[in-house]
């Protein structure tokens, strides 16, 4: 994989030319800026930003007052070759919080290699109906404990509404232990790009270590290979970037979301 290419195809495709996530929201192209607006329940916040040191604090004020006017918490996704370098520092200035940084992973779906065999008792059980992003929403829980409980019931909501929506955009599968989901993710497909976004794979912890994630990851990308996509594409926590590492999937950057609360 070339690094230059493959990280200029991410950002023309699934930045710069974005297409909204949802029926609810819409992405607009303001002087230079590519953001998502939508309900409270849709992702919010820029994509893209086309600006320098001479115009990045009057662009971020601007940002603030819309997403305010409209009574939205928003993100600013920043990348670590944005410009300007010290963009961090100014939208921490504006009155941004940084979540914690991610890693920007990529892998050609169709040379991952097949997926472990699952632990014994252990079945992928697709998700098409709200039964089952109900049982996604427990397994995030199981995973995260009972503080991201609410998390997991809004993920659940953004699923069910995909799932209506764009149910050719969405692939969402869950791991079960006999009744119990102790594992979700899902795959979000962008029509008239090469990427498909892996989401999730919170693995319950006595069930960690046992090949369940690798699995999810096989799942999902060969679902994506049959259907054209090119690229998988992860935003990596610490925890799941080793296992990707291995898996074969290449560091493109780092990823900080800058989130702002009116």
């Amino acid at each position: 994989m070339d690094h230059d290419k493959t990280l200029a195809a991410y950002d023309r495709q699934m930045r710069r030319d974005a297409h909204s996530d949802s029926a609810t929201s819409r992405i607009e192209r303001i002087d230079g800026v590519v953001r998502q607006i939508g309900s409270a329940h849709d992702w919010n916040g820029v994509l893209w930003a086309d600006i320098d040191a001479a115009t990045a604090d009057a662009v971020i004020a601007t940002q603030v007052r819309d997403y305010t006017a409209a009574g939205r918490e928003f993100e600013w996704k920043l990348y670590s070759h944005d410009r300007p370098a010290d963009l961090a520092q100014r939208l921490v200035a504006a009155g941004f919080v940084a979540d914690p940084t991610e890693t920007l992973m990529v892998a050609e779906a169709d040379a991952l290699p097949a997926g472990p065999e699952l632990p014994e008792g252990v079945r992928l059980l697709p998700v098409t109906d709200a039964e089952g992003v109900r049982l996604m929403a427990r397994a995030h829980t199981a995973a995260f404990g009972e503080g991201e409980a609410a998390l997991g019931e809004r993920i659940g909501k953004q699923v069910l509404a995909q799932l209506a929506e764009a149910p050719d955009d969405i692939v969402a599968v869950v791991a079960m232990a006999g009744d119990l989901p102790v594992c979700g993710a899902r795959m979000e497909l962008c029509p008239g790009t090469e990427f498909a976004g892996l989401w999730g794979g919170g693995t319950a912890p006595q069930w960690r270590g046992r090949g369940i994630y690798r699995a999810l990851v096989a799942y999902r990308a060969r679902i994506a290979a049959e259907r054209g996509y090119r690229y998988l594409q992860v935003d990596a926590s610490d925890d799941s970037r080793p296992i990707l590492d291995r898996l074969g999937f290449a560091t493109l950057c780092t990823t900080t979301p800058y989130v702002y609360t009116p």
